[in-house]
């Protein structure tokens, strides 16, 4: 059962804090900014927010930090619980990763 709730709550928070950054903060770098997951705890206290930028990662992701709390304040308004989550935004290598995979396979294939 917590399974499904936390799964649910994923989706949720994901959503919603896309509707965030893309509508109500007005920071440019912010704008970039693409959430890819949200991992919630079983608890609901700490969310961990996967995210890729276009450009000037380092720097989105200051700028993420920066308005953490106006956003987290924002999703509270949105979420039915008792306590917001802590918000911990983490840049998503798992493209990089993946794009350096199809690489050694492509030398692979052509050896």
């Amino acid at each position: 059962m917590k399974k499904i709730k936390t799964e649910r709550m994923n989706t949720f928070i994901l959503r919603e804090l896309s509707l965030i950054l893309r509508n109500e903060v007005k920071d440019p770098l912010v704008k970039n900014c693409t959430i890819t997951a949200v991992e919630v705890t079983n608890d609901l206290s700490y969310a961990k927010v996967y995210v890729t930028f276009m450009n000037h990662s380092k720097r989105g992701l200051e700028a993420l930090q920066r308005s953490k709390g106006f956003i987290r304040s924002q999703l509270s308004k949105k979420l039915n619980v008792r306590k917001c989550p802590e918000l911990n935004f983490v840049k998503d290598e798992s493209l990089e990763y993946g794009n350096h995979i199809e690489e050694l396979l492509a030398n692979l294939n052509k050896k």
